[in-house]
This record gives structure tokens, sequence and C-alpha cells, in this order.
């Protein structure tokens, strides 16, 4: 907990510099590139989490890496130097990441389907989400084949259920009682 609290300030704080300096988009695309990169390659979040390697060597790694990145996410990896923090790095990007799309008026959807999602199923789900929210939305399809069809709708905190397994579920309880 003491973590993500650390990397949600280290996340504003360099949306704020970032803003200052008319970057976000730049950071936003490093943040998404570090965050993938750390979260596909076993080695790198390793390499990043092991507390006997020094923060020289990390920061050095990491520059190299990520040569192409933006100096904002340059000056964060000198700064996670000079904190000896860079074990919480995927979390400040996932962070940013949020805090850029919240400040955008982003909301993303989280939508769990039994297969994978096709353009007619996503037109249906893009109609359904248009009654809970006004904002732009993009949509991340999570796949769980234990709902037998349809799909589970999130935003935020609201849900809606549009599940075989649901309604198999509410028509389990109606017979029961």
């Amino acid at each position: 907990m003491a973590s993500t609290r650390a990397a949600i300030r280290y996340a504003k704080a360099i949306l704020d510099i970032a803003n200052d300096k008319g970057v976000t988009q730049a950071v936003n695309n490093d943040m998404t590139l570090i965050a993938s990169t750390i979260d596909s390659n076993l080695e790198l979040s390793t390499f990043i989490q092991n507390p006997t390697t020094k923060v020289e060597v990390k920061e050095s790694a990491l520059l190299e890496v990520f040569t192409s990145t933006n100096a904002v996410t340059k000056s964060l990896f000198h700064l996670l130097f000079e904190n000896k923090r860079f074990e919480i790095l995927g979390e400040i990007a996932l962070e940013y990441n949020k805090l850029f799309d919240e400040m955008n008026g982003v909301e993303v959807a989280k939508v769990t389907t039994a297969i994978a999602l096709d353009a007619a199923l996503e037109a249906k789900v893009l109609a359904k989400i248009a009654t809970f929210s006004n904002k732009k939305i993009t949509i991340e399809n999570t796949i769980d084949a234990s709902i037998i069809g349809g799909f589970i709708l999130r935003i935020g905190d609201k849900q809606y259920n549009a599940s075989v397994a649901n309604r198999l579920q509410i028509l389990k309880r109606e017979l029961s009682n």
C-alpha cells in the first residue's frame, strides 16, 4: 500500500512537470512502453526489484533500455536513482497512465466476455456504455469462459452484468424460492 501511495505521488509530480513542459502525451507514451516492457520482461522486472543491484547500475541500464524516451521520463529515472526507489517504476508508469487518462476525460471500460470482442459485440458494448458515461471510453477486454456468453461491463464503480452465467444464476434463485 505504501509503495502504491508513493507511486501515485511520483506519477502526479511527473504529470505536473510534463504538463508544464507541454509533453504529457510523449511522457504517457513512454510510461505505456515502460509498463508493458516491465510487465512482459521477467528479467527486467527482476533486475529492477533486486535490492542487491546498485542504483547506479539500475539507472544506467534503464537509460540504455529506454534511450528514445522523453527528457522528463529520463528525469524520473534520475529521481528514482536519488531516492533509491526503482522497484516502483512499473507502478509509477501505470499510475501516470491513469492520471493522464483522467486529465483528458478518458475512462477505461473493463469488458469481460466469454470470447474475444468482435466488431458487432464491441458496438453493442459501446452503445451500453453511452448510457453510463458521457466521457471518451477505451475498452479493455478480458476473456473469461465461465460467463458462458454475453458480457460484464465495469466503468469506475458501476457494473452492468449481461452474462449468460448471471442470467442462469438469477433463474436458479427464482426457481429455488
